[in-house]
């Protein structure tokens, strides 16, 4: 499975594995085919999901809004919908981190 796709309404699929109680919220790489993010908050009280959607609509250059969890609330394997942003150009802000 790669770590982006596109789903069938033309919004983007961002496969993540996310580690919380980072030193800082970063993106660190690839890990078992997703996009690993650490995120300094714990995963309490849905603190690191909110950090998750503050962090990838900063550096992808959207608004909180066009950032939504779609599966995996409670797991560290999440599925993110990503609005506003073509799959080319998301792709190329995630290179340019990895």
């Amino acid at each position: 499975m790669p770590y982006l796709t596109t789903a069938s309404d033309g919004r983007q699929l961002l496969f993540l594995h996310v580690q919380p109680k980072g030193s800082k919220t970063r993106i660190v790489g690839l890990h078992d085919q997703r996009l690993k993010i650490a995120v300094s908050s714990p995963p309490v009280d849905g603190k690191a999901n909110k950090e998750v959607v503050r962090f990838l609509a900063s550096v992808i250059g959207v608004g909180k809004k066009d950032i939504v969890i779609k599966a995996g609330l409670q797991s560290r394997k999440k599925t993110v919908l990503v609005s506003s942003v073509s799959a080319a150009a998301l792709r190329e802000i995630i290179q340019s981190f990895i």
